[in-house]
């Protein structure tokens, strides 16, 4: 199963607002390379939420619950539905993840201002051995 990570500036839209929304329509990103990344997202996906502002940091995890599609309302955008599946505690931080120095080749520490990407298999592997309980 593919895993992706979304990222949010929590100012905007935070974790906060996915758990109390349970579901939501992912919109708003417009550089190309993440909306084809949103247009391979798959029901059932997993997707890291990412907190952008103030500490960056994984927050929490969300499900993909409807396809990648294009932006009804921008033909240059994509969105795609997720729901809420569960807060990671504590958050997983930009700095824990390049202390490891095993990611230093993925586009969360290459391309700062992407905003949504594939999490390669190893990162997925590393955030379960970090949240053993946790449905990643």
């Amino acid at each position: 199963m593919p895993h992706f990570l979304a990222k949010t500036d929590p100012d905007t839209y935070s974790i906060d607002n996915l758990e109390r929304e349970q579901q939501t329509v992912w919109d708003g990103v417009k550089n190309p390379q993440a909306v084809r990344t949103i247009l391979e997202m798959r029901p059932g996906d997993r997707i890291f939420i990412y907190h952008s502002g103030g500490a960056p940091a994984v927050m929490g995890m969300a499900e993909v619950v409807s396809k990648g599609r294009p932006d009804p309302r921008n033909p240059k955008s994509a969105v795609v539905g997720l729901k809420f599946s569960q807060r990671l505690d504590p958050p997983t931080t930009l700095a824990d993840i390049k202390k490891s120095k095993k990611f230093d080749d993925w586009a969360l520490v290459r391309q700062g201002r992407l905003s949504t990407m594939r999490a390669p298999e190893e990162f997925v592997s590393w955030m379960r051995a970090r949240y053993p309980k946790a449905k990643i």
